[in-house]
């Protein structure tokens, strides 16, 4: 190591410890602004949503009863929820079972009504005795106090019937109570709304209970707060609006391979609750395609749909089509008119299933032949609507087939030979190539493990590896798919004619003990490097960008990471060179390692480097994914910088890398050699002649 003085004074260092490359020199990068390369599109900062169990639901919409179309029938509580002081105390979970609705009163006073259900299979009905309280509750439901919140309940039973809403805070004598009273009931059901201010925080039971004579059905409840978007939660809209992600993707996943969206429009309290079988978890369909246009509108970003075709058939994704894209004149175009939505949606991205290749699990998932005809049925029934959409392909190359081994269920190698019958994206580019426009991969990476390709599993990681090894693996998936995206080209010309770019619209990084927000930096760099190849993602799940604490919510540092580069960093990247290539792999290529480990030139450092479109100014992000401070000089050609400009900085104050967050320093000259703290992601956006 040699000691480097650094005259860029505003970093408030004035002597670094510097890597150095053999000859002794310090690390140094070379960019060459005169060389660029295909513009970065926003579309690779994307989001994905899942109704994976609760975590649609539970993070980003407003609704605050579990159940509220009463699925399961109202019994008693299952046994670990007994304990009413521990109700509400951990985080509820949607679709935990039998027991979420409670019986006010005796528990034969409440039966579910089988014979002319409001909505579903069954709707409870109350059999009332003059002044003793008899109804339904829910337990654990958060309020925060003197927030305004607003409901609706349909109702419908005898004239002498008196129903009120009953809030209790606490089980002793002292407990805080709250009553809205509603109005007269009829044969029919009628939908009752309301509204009140919270008198207290904290958890509280949900009684909807009645008096009087006769009995009432309760068909379907629903409370948010009275803020909500839309049935969205502010807050959460709020922060995920501010990393401006180009794209979302809707609404799986595994989810979409059973999922019929017919049952998804419409009025919310008569779309019919089911159990996903995928997830094993009640989804209430609240949340359908209108509603994730309404969060797309939110948040500025293009909608990107994938249809089932799982369970799912040509006709239905023919349907859901014409019912984004159609206009009013057309069936469908005529039923999204009636639900409230007149103006065609002109949804662009749609994609045919979702991973289809993974037979041992994907529901409706069939052999690679069978597949192939499925893609291009789907594809003519869905442009025969819309031919101007654009068609999203369920792909899995060589490495996906590998670390899933579900090669072995297509043929004899575990590492399937391009365009053998194992390769699942290779035969899809031979077979369907003029239905496809952009090819769907998938990569997920865990912090503990890794693909071992002599043992054909994932293994422990070893304790001695190194950090910067650690921190490479997720952007070695993109740096896989890049070559082998590289070998399709040379066997396929047609391929390098039409290009088929990669959309890697499921991915992640979790576990282990190093923070991952500097591997998933890394993850963009090598997008950047080859941005005419990469050109839509989807990060799993843009729910995992908010922290909870409490009821309030923050970025994560994950989501810190889009933030920084969306924000700072330019849209013309450029080439970057370097006196100090990233060191060979280890393992043979295949599964998770690719011919040539992912990054610059720069090692320990990766350094990429981008014009903004106005060409105005020019953008250069340095990673540090050590656990140790580094220096790196940069060199510039082909650019006249003024000398003036800002430094953004993902770092943390604790040497773990744990809790970073961005903070600002204007620059007063132009940068040459400079620190660079454990764990940052530093971004120069410096202003250019």
């Amino acid at each position: 190591m040699k000691i480097i003085c650094s005259l860029f004074l505003i970093l408030g260092v004035f002597c670094v410890e510097a890597q150095t490359v053999a000859s002794g020199q310090p690390v140094t990068a070379m960019i060459d602004a005169t060389k660029t390369g295909a513009p970065i599109s926003p579309y690779i900062y994307g989001q994905f949503l899942e109704h994976a169990g609760n975590l649609v639901y539970g993070s980003l919409w407003s609704q605050m009863l579990d159940d509220r179309k009463f699925y399961y029938p109202v019994g008693p509580a299952p046994a670990r929820e007994s304990d009413s002081s521990q109700r509400g105390v951990r985080r509820r979970m949607r679709g935990i079972g039998p027991g979420r609705w409670n019986p006010v009163g005796p528990a034969d006073s409440v039966v579910m009504d089988t014979t002319n259900p409001f909505v579903g299979d069954h709707t409870p009905l109350i059999t009332l005795a003059g002044a003793e309280p008899r109804g339904i509750l829910q337990t654990g439901v958060q309020f925060v106090k003197g927030t305004i919140y607003s409901g609706r309940i349909q109702l419908a039973g005898s004239s002498d019937a008196k129903v009120s809403i009953n809030l209790v805070w606490g089980t002793n004598a002292d407990a805080t109570q709250q009553t809205i009273k509603l109005g007269r009931l009829g044969n029919k059901y009628k939908q009752f709304t309301f509204s009140f201010k919270a008198k207290d925080s904290g958890p509280a039971q949900f009684k909807i209970i009645g008096t009087g004579s006769g009995s009432f059905h309760v068909g379907a409840a629903s409370l948010m707060p009275a803020a909500n978007l839309d049935g969205w939660r502010p807050d959460a809209v709020a922060l995920l609006k501010s990393l401006h992600s180009g794209v979302y993707r809707f609404p799986g996943g595994n989810y979409v391979s059973a999922f019929e969206w017919h049952y998804a429009i419409g009025d919310p309290d008569k779309r019919p609750p089911i159990f996903d079988p995928v997830w094993r978890a009640l989804q209430p369909n609240d949340i359908g395609p209108d509603e994730f246009m309404t969060l797309c509108k939110l948040l500025g970003v293009e909608p990107y749909i994938t249809v089932n075709a799982g369970t799912g058939d040509d006709w239905s994704a023919r349907e859901l089509v014409e019912y984004c894209n159609g206009d009013a004149s057309t069936p469908m175009g005529k039923l999204r008119a009636a639900n409230g939505h007149p103006k065609p949606y002109h949804v662009k991205f749609w994609g045919i299933g979702n991973e289809m290749w993974g037979i041992s699990y994907q529901y409706g998932a069939m052999k690679l032949d069978q597949f192939e005809y499925k893609h291009n049925q789907f594809a003519r029934a869905m442009k025969e609507v819309d031919p101007s959409i654009k068609l999203i392909a369920s792909g899995a190359m060589p490495d996906t087939m590998t670390g899933s081994g579900e090669s072995l269920s297509l043929g004899t190698n575990l590492v399937p030979k391009y365009l053998s019958p194992e390769d699942w994206t290779g035969n899809l580019l031979e077979h369907c190539f003029n239905n496809i426009d952009l090819i769907s991969e998938h990569f997920y990476n865990y912090g503990n493990t890794h693909y071992d390709l002599a043992k054909g599993k994932q293994v422990p990681n070893d304790p001695n590896e190194p950090i910067t090894d650690w921190m490479r693996r997720a952007a070695n998936h993109i740096r896989i798919k890049y070559e082998e995206y590289k070998e399709y080209e040379k066997l396929l010309p047609q391929l390098a004619a039409h290009p088929k770019p990669l959309n890697i619209d499921e991915w992640a990084y979790m576990g282990g003990h190093y923070p991952t927000y500097p591997a998933y930096a890394w993850v963009f760099h090598e997008m950047f490097r080859h941005s005419d190849i990469f050109q839509m993602a989807a990060q799993t799940f843009a729910t995992s960008l908010l922290a909870h604490h409490g009821t309030d919510l923050s970025l994560t540092a994950n989501g810190l990471v889009f933030k920084i580069y969306r924000d700072h960093f330019g849209t013309i990247p450029v080439d970057v060179s370097g006196n100090s290539p990233q060191p060979k792999p280890t393992d043979p290529p295949g599964g998770e390692q690719p011919e040539v480990n992912a990054g610059s030139a720069t090692f320990p450092l990766d350094v990429v480097a981008a014009w903004t479109g106005d060409r105005r100014a020019f953008t250069v992000a340095v990673l540090n994914p050590t656990d140790v401070e580094q220096s790196i000089k940069l060199n510039f050609s082909g650019v006249n910088l003024t000398g003036s400009g800002d430094l953004w900085r993902l770092a943390a104050t604790e040497r773990s890398g744990q809790n970073p967050d961005i903070t600002h320093l204007p620059v007063n000259s132009v940068p040459e050699t400079i620190a660079l703290p454990p764990f940052s992601v530093n971004i120069y956006d410096l202003s250019a002649k």
